[in-house]
């Protein structure tokens, strides 16, 4: 359907409401730890904005968010709803220091404070690197963590991680609620919550959502489907398992943009017009996700937990896009490829927690391990134009009139010049087989030396080897990288809700990249790329439920390339960003939630042969947000 008319989003939601014949609606965290204490059930710590329950989450500690030497920020189910959001990305737009990038219009993809990433994304602690849009309709909260820590995380994290926390089952609670919403283009969403208490001890509960998709672009229509179905089990007082099934089902239109002008931004003459074939311009995904979670305590200052998560992925898309645009003749050039992914993914990762005291100090130690194994399978087709290869060009390349439809439909073009074209995705560009085995451990240890004073100090050994077979010509290459992260904290405490915090750390990402398809020569020869994080910030809880942060910081990334003069030399790009972040989040009045933020960025490129100074890319240098809700009575 083509729109003639741009058309502002209205977004009308209904808030979770009780069905008669079950209990009362999902209670909030507050409510689930009130009730917990009250029935001698397990530990539950509702600490500002975050909800720790005996489970992993970003922080893998119960460390209450002033008392965390980095920038982070939480998104809980009920901003979710309230806001609106319905992707990741609407999240990003209220977070300081990150930013969305386009992902070819295909995948989540995330700037981190400068550093782009479509695989630091993480469920419940647990690695979920594979490029698709993640739905929101069965999270308790989403917390992005900002700057390099490989401690927590493993490779990656080169600019911050994103983690989404799952609803779990709720143990003697019987509740539905659900969500729906309808904006004016169109798209609309269906989402259902449902716990139903199995026994005293145990808990179903099951989370689905069915989304149509459509927005003020010519040809953009799609579906997403979601079902998370969760069971909770309580062993006793110290015991308690969950076990968790998710099926994902995707299918969407792939917009890739508009082309940039010679100053090197889009268009905008073009901003209606969509540049891709209606029946060639798609995705399609799908996966199911078994995950299972032990936890335990040994006893009230030792606590374990132990996950495993295995998933089977199918992904492709299929994508025509403008590489190049000439104004005078007003002709645009249209590449294009389709792309096939497969990927089984098993995770095991455990850890122990023990809080204790030697000669008055006390230590909150976490030591912990995970092993990864990851079988990938990826091709690639690029297209072919029978008029290009009759002409003697580039066969993925042809040229067409800028115009509203682009003339492209089920692989049958008009060009420029008038020609008829036919494409087709025949020319092989890629078929790998990858296999990857990652074994990490890690200690972390924090340390009150007073009560003003708190020292975070760790390191995680990365284990991370991976072989690559290359279909076409049968050459198999393996590459293996050991590294050791460390990180430092100082947390000064003037008062119980007032930290001033210095940090820093480290990550890494190995040379085959984050979806393991580059480690050809002379790729495979080359060290990985690092990075470092150095912050000092503040953060003041005004008063419960409202916190004010801010941080200043420095991340270094240095990555050796091999140079394009001599192939015998590297050049080693170094890339060095500076920023400030604040955010002023929490509930201002009974009636007044607020969230808002500012940040500032800058970033510098050099290399050793090469031009200096240059600006990193998708570094915007100013971002500010603000969103508020006036609650005028009980109901509106």
């Amino acid at each position: 359907m083509i729109h003639s008319f741009a058309r502002a989003g209205l977004l009308l939601s209904c808030a979770t409401i009780a069905f008669p014949a079950l209990a009362e609606t999902a209670p909030t965290a507050a409510a689930i730890a009130e009730s917990a204490a009250a029935e001698g059930g397990p530990q539950i710590i509702v600490t500002g904005d975050v909800l720790y329950s005996n489970q992993i989450n970003a922080l893998k500690s119960p460390t209450p968010i002033i008392d965390v030497p980095q920038s982070l920020s939480i998104t809980t189910a009920d901003q979710i709803v309230r806001q609106g959001f319905d992707s990741i990305g609407d999240i990003v737009l209220y977070t300081p220091g990150v930013t969305n990038s386009q992902g070819e219009g295909h995948r989540d993809s995330v700037v981190f404070r400068g550093v782009r990433s479509t695989a630091d994304f993480f469920v419940d602690g647990v690695r979920d690197d594979v490029q698709y849009f993640r739905g929101l309709y069965n999270l308790e909260q989403v917390e992005i963590l900002r700057g390099p820590n490989a401690l927590l995380f493993g490779r990656g994290g080169t600019g911050g991680i994103l983690n989404r926390v799952t609803k779990k089952g709720v143990v003697g609670e019987n509740f539905v609620g659900y969500r729906g919403s309808v904006d004016t283009f169109g798209a609309f969403d269906i989402w259902a919550d449902v716990n139903l208490a199995t026994s005293e001890n145990s808990a179903l509960r099951i989370n689905a959502a069915y989304e149509d998709l459509n927005n003020h672009r010519d040809l953009f229509d799609g579906e997403q489907i979601g079902i998370n179905p969760t069971f909770r089990a309580e062993l006793g007082s110290a015991t308690t398992i969950d076990l968790s099934y998710e099926y994902v089902d995707h299918e969407r239109f792939v917009d890739r943009g508009i082309p940039t002008g010679a100053d090197g931004t889009p268009v905008r003459a073009f901003k209606r017009i969509t540049f891709g074939d209606p029946d060639n311009n798609f995705s399609t995904f799908t996966a199911h996700v078994l995950r299972a979670t032990v936890q335990h305590a040994f006893s009230d200052s030792l606590k374990g937990n132990l996950t495993a998560s295995w998933g089977d992925y199918d992904k492709a898309y299929s994508n025509f896009f403008p590489v190049g645009f000439d104004p005078a003749t007003n002709v645009v050039a249209i590449d294009g490829y389709v792309d096939t992914t497969q990927r089984k993914n098993l995770v095991l990762s455990g850890n122990l927690i023990g809080e204790f005291a030697t000669g008055g100090i006390g230590h909150t130690l976490i030591v912990g391990g995970e092993f990864i194994d990851t079988s990938n399978n990826n091709d690639r087709f690029n297209a072919v134009f029978d008029t290009a290869v009759a002409d003697g060009r580039r066969a993925d390349v042809e040229f067409f009139s800028a115009e509203r439809p682009l003339a492209l439909r089920g692989g049958i073009g008009t060009l420029a010049d008038g020609r008829t074209t036919n494409v087709a995705f025949t020319a092989l560009n890629d078929d790998t087989e990858a296999d990857l085995t990652v074994f990490s451990a890690y200690l972390q240890d924090e340390i009150r030396l007073a009560d003003w004073l708190r020292v975070v100090v760790g390191a995680r050994f990365d284990s991370f080897d991976i072989t690559v077979l290359d279909n076409r010509n049968g050459a198999v290459r393996t590459r293996t990288d050991d590294k050791v992260s460390p990180r430092l904290g100082l947390i000064l405490k003037p008062q119980p809700n007032l930290s001033i915090y210095t940090s820093y750390s480290e990550s890494f990402l190995p040379r085959s990249g984050e979806q393991f398809s580059d480690i050809n020569p002379p790729n495979d020869a080359l060290d990985p790329d690092t990075f470092s994080n150095l912050e000092a910030g503040v953060k003041w809880d005004i008063y419960p439920g409202l916190a004010l942060t801010g941080a200043v910081f420095e991340i270094e990334q240095s990555s050796p390339q091999v140079s394009d003069t001599n192939p015998d030399t590297l050049d080693v790009i170094n890339s060095k960003i500076r920023g400030f972040e604040a955010q002023l989040q929490g509930q201002v009045t009974d009636w007044w939630f607020l969230t808002t933020g500012y940040s500032y960025l800058d970033g510098k490129q050099q290399s050793r042969t090469g031009p200096t100074g240059l600006r990193v890319r998708e570094l915007p240098e100013h971002m500010f947000s603000i969103w508020n809700n006036f609650q005028a009575t009980d109901r509106l």
